[in-house]
C-alpha cells in the first residue's frame, strides 16, 4: 500500500471542502496578474500562511504557472519547520502528499540522490503537522495539474552551503521548479511591518544569504536557495508585497499586529551566445569541455576522458571563466577570459587546463583530487561601459550579485565575477576588493578610472563521474 501524507491543515489555512477550494483558489488566482517570459521561472518565493490573509499575494507567484503546465514536471519544495525541531533538511519517507485536490506523487528518484548528504534526514515526523509545505500544494495542484512529481524538504537548521549543495543536487532545466515557502515580518504594526518587509525584499533581490528568522521565517531554505540563485545569476522580479491587514475584511484593529508576505519569482538571463540556445544543453557541454580537458590532461582513463561534446555555440566566438573548488569547497584554481576573442570551445578549453594547471596562487591540480572537484564554467555576456565620475557613484549603480565588473586604470586591470558577492556584502568591498585585485590601495580613486559590467549564466557540476563521452 503506497504511503501517503495526508493533508493536515486542510479546514484550518484552507478550505477543507475540494469545492470551496477550488472556488477560493479561482478567486485568488483570478486577482493576480499572469506577466510570463520565455522560459519558466526557476525559483519562485512564496507565502504560506491560511488563504485568507496571503492567498493573493500566493496567486502572483503561481498564476503565470499555468502557461507552462505540461513543461514544469517537478517541484523542488522547501520550508521552514514550525513544529519540529531539525537539524538540516528533512526529506520523507512517504510516497506521496495529499491535498482535497487529491494525491501529489513524490519524486522518488530525486529524493534517493539526496542519500549520501549528511544535511539530509529521513523522516515524517516534521512534515506530519507542517504547513508551510501543505499550503503551496493546492495552488501547484490548481495550475500544474497532476503532471508534477514533488520534492518536499522540511528544513530547520542548515547553513546557507547546506541548503544550497540539495538544491545543485535537485536543478535540473525547465522541467524543475524551486518554490521556497516563506512569509516575511511576524507582529508588527502595520507601518513598521511594511517599512521592514521592503528592506528585507531589497536584501533578497539582492542576494543575501544572511536573512534572519524576524526577517523571513523561511530564512533557511531562502538563504541558500538565494546562494545557488546567485550562482547561476538568475534574475530576480518583485511580483507582490503586502501584509495580513492588506487582505479583504479586514479592519483597523488588525493593523496592530501584522505579518508580511511577499511573492518574488527568479528568472534565467539571456547569455551571450544568441537567445535561441538550449540553456541546458549549452551548459552540460560547457562543462563536460572543461571536466573532459582537466581529465584528458590528468591521463584519466575513458570513460572519464573521452570524446568531446559537441553544441553549435561551441564554435561560435565566446569568453568564460572556469572556477574550480575541491571536496572541501574551496577555491582551487580560476581562469577566463572577457573578451571573445576565440571560439567558446577553444576558450573553454584553454581556460580549463590553465585553471587546473597554471593559475598561479596553487599547485597544479593531481588525479587523486579528481573525485569530487566541483567545476564551474561562467559564460559572459559582452562587457558594457559604466559612465561614472566617481567612486559613489559606482556603488550606487552597481547591482550586488548580478554584474561582473572590470576595472581598468592605465596600465592596470582587474575583474571579479558576479559570484565574488558572495564573500563581499555591498558594492563599496566590491569596487574596494578590484582596486586591490589591480594592485591598488582600496582607497584609491582617479578621474580617469574606467568600469565596465557583464552578467554571466554559471554552469555547475559537482560529480566527476556524471560526464560521459
Amino acid at each position: 500500500m503506497t504511503a501517503v501524507r495526508p493533508a493536515a491543515v486542510a479546514g484550518i489555512f484552507y478550505p477543507v471542502d475540494p469545492q470551496d477550494l477550488r472556488g477560493a483558489l479561482a478567486g485568488h488566482l483570478a486577482s493576480a496578474s499572469a506577466s510570463v517570459g520565455e522560459r519558466p521561472p526557476k525559483l519562485l518565493v512564496a507565502p504560506h500562511a491560511g488563504y485568507v490573509y496571503s492567498g493573493d499575494v500566493a496567486a502572483m507567484a503561481y498564476a503565470p504557472l499555468a502557461r507552462w503546465r505540461g513543461r514544469i514536471t517537478r517541484v523542488v519544495l522547501l520550508g521552514p519547520v514550525h513544529r519540529v525541531p531539525v537539524r538540516g533538511l528533512a526529506a520523507p519517507l512517504v510516497s506521496a502528499f495529499e491535498t482535497p485536490l487529491g494525491r501529489v506523487a513524490l519524486d522518488l528518484g530525486a529524493l534517493a540522490s539526496l542519500d549520501n548528504l549528511r544535511q539530509v534526514v529521513w523522516t515524517d515526523l516534521p512534515h506530519a503537522q507542517e504547513h508551510s509545505l501543505e499550503v503551496q500544494l493546492p495552488f501547484l495542484q490548481t495550475v500544474l495539474g497532476d503532471g508534477f512529481t514533488l520534492v518536499p524538504l522540511a528544513v530547520g537548521q542548515a547553513s546557507p552551503i547546506e541548503v544550497a549543495e540539495v538544491l545543485e543536487r535537485l536543478w535540473g532545466g525547465d522541467e524543475t521548479l524551486i518554490v521556497i515557502s516563506s512569509d516575511l515580518s511576524h507582529y508588527l504594526p502595520y507601518a513598521e511591518a511594511q517599512t521592514s518587509d521592503r528592506a528585507t525584499v531589497q536584501r533578497i533581490l539582492h542576494f543575501a544569504t544572511d536573512l534572519k528568522g524576524e526577517e523571513a521565517c523561511g530564512a533557511s531554505p531562502l538563504n541558500g536557495a538565494l546562494l545557488v540563485a546567485r550562482r547561476h545569476a538568475l534574475a530576480p522580479r518583485l511580483l507582490g508585497l503586502r501584509n495580513s491587514a492588506d487582505a479583504a475584511g479586514m479592519t483597523r484593529s488588525d493593523r496592530d499586529r501584522v505579518v508580511g508576505y511577499g511573492a518574488i519569482a527568479f528568472d534565467h538571463v539571456a547569455g551571450p551566445v544568441g537567445d535561441g540556445d538550449d540553456g541546458d544543453a549549452l551548459g552540460h557541454a560547457l562543462v563536460a569541455t572543461a571536466r573532459l580537458t582537466i581529465a584528458r590532461s590528468l591521463g584519466l582513463p575513458a570513460p572519464l576522458a573521452g570524446a568531446m561534446p559537441d553544441h553549435p555555440a561551441l564554435r561560435r566566438p565566446g569568453s568564460t571563466f572556469v572556477t574550480l573548488h575541491g571536496t572541501d569547497g574551496r577555491l582551487r584554481g580560476c581562469v577566463g577570459r572577457v573578451e571573445a576573442t576565440r571560439a567558446l570551445g577553444d576558450d573553454v578549453r584553454a581556460n580549463a587546463r590553465a585553471a587546473a594547471f597554471d593559475d598561479s596562487r596553487f599547485e597544479p591540480l593531481r588525479a587523486h583530487e579528481w573525485p569530487g572537484l566541483r567545476v564551474e564554467v561562467s559564460l559572459l555576456d559582452p562587457a558594457e561601459p559604466l559612465s561614472v565620475r566617481h567612486e559613489a557613484e559606482a556603488v550606487a549603480t552597481l547591482r550586488p550579485g548580478v554584474d561582473g565588473v572590470i576595472f581598468e586604470w592605465r596600465g592596470a586591470r582587474a575583474t571579479l565575477l558576479p559570484q565574488a558577492w558572495q564573500q563581499l556584502p555591498n558594492a563599496a568591498a566590491f569596487i574596494a576588493a578590484l582596486k586591490r585585485k589591480a594592485g591598488l590601495a582600496a582607497d584609491f580613486w582617479s578621474a580617469d578610472v574606467r568600469l565596465s559590467r557583464y552578467r554571466v549564466r554559471s554552469f555547475v557540476d559537482h560529480d566527476s563521474r556524471r560526464i560521459q563521452a
